[in-house]
């Protein structure tokens, strides 16, 4: 049977198609070649945020540009506005500091992001930006309890003008200096789509506090509220650096985690399981992925300074389960570990080398130094 097309339809159709192509580059959330649109809004989206745009259908009405019936109107309309336009109008004032999300980050940074710049509209008016901007903030966060798990309700307050954050059991039970601090949202670790982890340094050892809130918004909120405080500290300890080169300082996603096999530092005792996190050059190993403190950190330096990783593990070493073994080579020992399969393997020592082939930062033979004198 042949299918005949009006011409008409013919000619929308050849219109609809030169008009997506002539938009389709990237997506907001910088996926190649969307493959939805939101027809209210003029923007072109990927998949996955088309179902976050859904959530405000009364705002957001999307469809797909390759299976979906378009009117001319509608065509029309997506012609004259597109993701450059649509960028202009509704993100005219997004702080410095405030993290612009894409595909590759979790659910509820990207809903929020969308709800943010079409529902709130708070990149049209600086007095919706108050919550994360005025340098003070205080409220209550779910906190994970240190020892026996469960999580607690626990006041917080961040100070810009003090340089901290704190919480509170009655009295202010730790105080974590902005200077040292990280958030990055780990949902799938702490098995709640709202989950923030937070660390410090405290005696140059890293603490982690796992926390949450029910509120997207709130706990979106805490998390820019971190970064802009971390972003003018920043402005006054480095006065010289561009605002390019502090963004990525304020808050870093770890570079790879999970678990591996590993020994003491003689070689001859069982390997254990342990959960690894890379955090820039720190590799911290856990019993638990939500304990508040490492087992152990090892500081990992630049191939200048006689940092390696290798394939495999010395000959002669015994005690392990997994099969895929990594030497860590430092100048002063080297750090046996193994993998449960190989690429596994293959994707630890590329993360690892992505932090040796770095050249180290003045700043960072301090750390260096730090690791090698510790007890």
């Amino acid at each position: 049977m042949c299918l005949s097309l009006k011409k008409e339809d013919l000619e929308m159709l050849f219109k609809a198609l030169s008009v997506f192509c002539a938009h389709l580059h990237v997506s907001l959330c910088h996926v190649a070649d969307p493959e939805w649109a939101s027809y209210t809004l003029g923007v072109f989206v990927c998949l996955s945020c088309s179902g976050l745009h859904r959530n405000i259908a009364q705002i957001s009405k999307v469809k797909s540009i390759l299976l979906d019936p378009w009117s001319s109107t509608e065509v029309e309309f997506m012609d004259s506005v597109g993701n450059n336009a649509a960028k202009a109008k509704y993100e005219q004032i997004v702080p410095a500091f405030y993290y612009r999300p894409t595909h590759k980050d979790c659910i509820l940074l990207r809903e929020q992001w969308i709800r943010a710049k079409y529902e709130r509209k708070e990149f049209l008016c600086v007095e919706r930006q108050e919550p994360y901007s005025a340098g003070y903030r205080e409220g209550f966060l779910w906190k994970r309890g240190r020892d026996k798990g469960q999580y607690l309700s626990r006041k917080f307050i961040l100070s810009e003008r003090e340089g901290v954050l704190k919480y509170f059991n009655k009295e202010p039970k730790t105080i974590m200096r902005i200077n040292t601090l990280n958030a990055t949202f780990q949902p799938t670790k702490i098995g709640t789509a709202h989950g923030l982890q937070i660390t410090h340094l405290k005696d140059n050892s890293t603490r982690n506090i796992f926390v949450y809130q029910e509120d997207g918004k709130e706990m979106v909120d805490w998390f820019n509220a971190i970064r802009a405080a971390r972003f003018h500290y920043m402005q006054v300890a480095f006065p010289g650096a561009s605002t390019s080169e502090l963004l990525p300082k304020l808050t870093r996603n770890y570079i790879k985690e999970g678990y591996m096999e590993k020994t003491g530092p003689k070689h001859t005792e069982g390997f254990k399981k342990r959960w690894f996190t890379l955090d820039d050059r720190r590799l911290m190993y856990f019993k638990d992925p939500l304990d508040a403190y490492a087992r152990g950190e090892v500081f990992i330096g630049s191939r200048e300074n006689s940092y390696t990783t290798l394939p495999g593990l010395p000959p002669n070493i015994q005690g392990y389960h997994w099969q895929f073994g990594i030497t860590i080579v430092t100048p002063d020992r080297k750090f046996l570990l193994v993998c449960e399969t190989e690429e596994d393997q293959k994707d630890w020592i590329a993360a690892l080398q992505t932090v040796i082939n770095r050249p180290m930062l003045p700043q960072e033979y301090a750390v260096e130094a730090y690791f090698k004198h510790k007890p």
